[in-house]
């Protein structure tokens, strides 16, 4: 018997109430809509200082290269979701993305189905490198 999950998709994601996120060329409608019902504070773009959450885009591997200055931008509890096509149509592969986050002093901890289309993985600041 297959499981059903009806935990909503922002609940997966660790989006809390008033969260600070960024959003960098992630085209996604419902994602939007569903984050305007959660927080006001979300930024197209270049992200503030201290941002929760960072949701980036990236289909190869070059699109991952601003790992290492978006690391710069999030609470040291917080996470960077790199978000990526899945199936067929994956131009880059987890392993790629868990490379590129070992080489920005990030480490992987979670995947999320975040649509039909897109999959994502949870980068964050391994817990010895974080600042109390």
């Amino acid at each position: 018997m297959e499981r059903t999950y009806t935990r909503p998709l922002l609940d997966k994601l660790g989006v809390r109430p008033g969260a600070r996120v960024a959003i960098l060329d992630v085209e996604d409608p419902s994602f939007r809509g569903l984050l305007a019902s959660r927080t006001s504070d979300v930024t197209d773009g270049q992200p503030k200082p201290d941002t929760d959450l960072i949701f980036v885009a990236a289909d190869s591997i070059d699109e991952l290269l601003p790992l290492r200055e978006l690391r710069g931008s999030i609470v040291p509890n917080g996470a960077i979701w790199v978000v990526s096509r899945k199936g067929k149509a994956a131009r880059i592969r987890d392993t790629d993305v868990m490379a590129a986050a070992r080489s920005a002093g990030l480490v992987d901890n979670k995947v999320v189905s975040f649509s039909d289309t897109h999959t994502t993985i949870r980068l964050v600041i391994p817990r010895a490198d974080r600042q109390a």
